[in-house]
């Protein structure tokens, strides 16, 4: 015991050394005491004077270290070497894979209206294609042509990436030709958010600054759909760096009302969706991208369970709060797609290879369903919609349990979007450092530049507090999930939806309505992690029940 604490304090003493080497070296002064008094104020801390004449030569050699880093330049592509999992201490979740018996339409048939085909389901589709009533070929050529024709009218179209489509729908006619089927997905066309590389075609991020970047890869997303048969039509636009629905190229539009955006950042995904120009899309969520421009346009989304779908070759915002999910028309197309986005790609460690074992025809009546009580029945446009389908659920027999979830109370959850913030900061780090941040089209206090220039003073050691906070908020979102399969919610109710985004937990909206000025409006269904079959198996059973996911917009009928 002797021998090792003697070589305890003389790992100690060289410690100490080293330090004191590294703070002569920096002996110059840069910082001054008034400097530190100063900026504790931007840090919320208080320190004596001899407390901030002990610091300053350790601040010299930290600035020190903050020039070398800042002189290393980092791609966008370069995750940190820490990886978040949403796993709630001491729980573990099943591993086994149940066969999925999909019951696609027995039988569907073509419109004597071609135009028709532009809503069909990606359900119908499959069928068509796979009892060769259609070909690949043609529906490409279908989609590419609406594509030509509304994308300018939307704003929603970055590239089409034709010569490709073309490519894969006659492999893939040809693959039916001598009985090979991939899945629900072979030969149907899809478009994804240009934040994704596809080898060929410029991956832009909506942002000016990277509006010739091309990156010679295929994004994981775009093999996974390859290889299920799928074929790319479109790089679809998103709100600059994954911010609105504003890009280089103008506004992305609501086909509902074309003098509004389609809300971001996934916009131009749910826009093509709507307006069919595409049977589905692929669109990412750090907070609300999924979830708010699918409310807008009226289509369905599925933000996923977090570390579900691969995001290599994807652009980073917030590595631990990034996610990927399918833009749909209705539920069970949700589930179609994520079925083959899902799965881990060797790359990406967040990624986990949990089953997904869907079951459409599950009894909803042994479900247990909880709803925000405390935010429906609120005086705004959207509350009429929300009792509508509350009540739908009722009649249907389901019991509604009132549920509470981690609020302010207990966690402060809006002060927690600093994790963001900081993450997205250092994503963009070098755009930030080089001035180009001035390129970007918004320049407003809320955009990107001044977030990201704001980020720079977030502390590192704030950013952790942060996150241990999460970590209680994780711990205290099991609590109360575990209790239930599914919860219901106003889509934009509370702090709901950046509180499951922080914990990783699944998201289904889906269209409930239309608002007074025939906007559309939706509703959520919140799940626990990994367990998306149930949130989607219980909005296909409300969709089921009534028409809002078979509304479509005029004008683009």
């Amino acid at each position: 015991m002797k021998n090792i604490l003697t070589l305890g304090l003389l790992c100690s003493a060289c410690m100490i050394i080293v330090l004191s080497s590294c703070i002569k070296k920096t002996n110059l002064k840069n910082i001054h005491q008034d400097e530190v008094l100063a900026t504790e104020k931007i840090f919320d801390l208080t320190m004596s004077t001899p407390e901030r004449d002990s610091m300053i030569d350790m601040l010299e050699s930290q600035l020190t270290d903050y020039k070398i880093i800042h002189s290393q330049s980092i791609d966008n592509s370069v995750p940190p070497a820490l990886w978040f999992n949403p796993v709630p201490a001491g729980i573990n979740y099943s591993d086994v894979q149940l066969p999925i018996d999909w019951k696609l339409p027995a039988k569907v048939e073509l419109p004597a209206d071609k135009n028709l085909l532009a809503y069909y389901t990606v359900a119908d589709l499959s069928v068509l294609i796979r009892t060769r009533k259609i070909s690949s070929v043609d529906l490409t050529r279908f989609y590419l042509e609406r594509l030509k024709k509304f994308g300018d009218t939307l704003h929603c179209v970055v590239t089409l990436t034709e010569e490709r489509a073309m490519r894969q729908a006659r492999k893939a006619d040809e693959e039916l030709s001598r009985g090979i089927c991939h899945g629900p997905l072979h030969g149907i066309p899809y478009g994804i958010k240009d934040l994704f590389a596809v080898e060929g075609y410029k991956t832009t991020w909506g942002a000016a600054p990277y509006k010739d970047q091309v990156i010679n890869a295929d994004a994981a997303v775009v093999t996974k759909l390859d290889e299920a048969g799928a074929v790319l039509v479109a790089k679809f636009s998103l709100g600059s760096l994954a911010m609105d629905d504003v890009w280089f190229g103008g506004l992305t539009r609501n086909p509902w009302d074309l003098k509004q955006g389609s809300s971001g950042s996934s916009a131009g995904s749910a826009s093509a969706t709507a307006a069919g120009l595409v049977p589905f899309a692929i669109g990412t969520e750090t907070w609300g991208s999924i979830v708010s421009p699918s409310t807008r346009c009226g289509v369905t989304g599925l933000r996923p369970t977090f570390g579900r779908v691969s995001r290599t070759g994807g652009m980073a915002l917030s590595w631990s709060m990034d996610k990927v999910g399918p833009i749909c028309r209705n539920a069970f197309d949700c589930a179609l797609v994520f079925n083959a986005l899902r799965g881990s790609d060797g790359i990406d460690k967040s990624v986990t290879d949990y089953p997904f074992n869907y079951n459409a025809s599950v009894d909803f009546r042994k479900l247990k369903v909880g709803y925000l009580q405390s935010l429906f029945g609120k005086d705004d446009e959207n509350s009429f919609n929300d009792s509508i389908s509350l009540a739908v659920f009722q009649k249907m027999g389901i019991i509604l349990t009132p549920v509470v979830l981690p609020d302010s109370a207990t966690i402060p959850v809006k002060s927690l979007a600093i994790i963001l913030v900081a993450e997205a900061a250092a994503a963009f780090n070098d755009l930030t450092m080089s001035n180009k941040d001035d390129e970007l089209n918004l320049q407003n206090k809320n955009a990107w530049p001044n977030i990201f220039r704001s980020a720079q003073f977030i502390p590192a050691v704030q950013y952790i507090q942060a996150n241990r906070l999460r970590y209680k908020l994780i711990q205290e979102m099991y609590s109360v999930m575990k209790n239930f399969d599914v919860i219901i919610c106003p889509t934009d109710g509370g702090n709901q939806m950046l509180l499951t985004n922080l914990t990783g937990n699944p998201c289904v909206v889906v269209p409930n309505g239309f608002d007074k000025k025939g906007h559309p409006t939706s509703i959520s269904f919140i799940g626990n992690l990994y367990d998306e079959a149930s949130i989607l198996a219980l909005a296909g059973i409300y969709q089921g029940a009534t028409e809002y996911d078979n509304q479509v917009p005029p004008l683009f009928k």
